[in-house]
């Protein structure tokens, strides 16, 4: 949780708000780029690995999203409100 929300700017608001919805396709994206990684190392097919990458990476929702964080981050990054690194990282952990 976020202690003063209610000073954050609305662009603040706004990126802790489409984080919080991509969690889940990013936790996805990084878990999928693992095990990628570990096929290629251990000389395994990675076809249907990188297939399920590719179709998470044509959602127009997500898509989207992901591009209105790309706009806002460098605001944010030097705005008075900027959101520092280790909190926009909480919205992306995965378990």
């Amino acid at each position: 949780m976020v202690c003063g929300a209610q000073a954050l700017s609305s662009e603040a608001r706004e990126f802790m708000a489409i984080s919080k919805e991509l969690e889940p396709v990013q936790c996805e994206k990084r878990k999928l780029r693992r095990e990628i990684v570990l096929a290629e190392a251990e000389h395994r097919e990675t076809k249907e690995l990188r297939q399920r990458f590719a179709r998470l990476n044509r959602d127009p929702a997500t898509a989207r999203r992901e591009k209105r964080l790309a706009e806002l981050e460098p605001r944010l990054r030097h705005s008075s409100d900027a959101i520092s690194r280790a909190s926009r990282e909480a919205f992306y952990r995965c378990d």
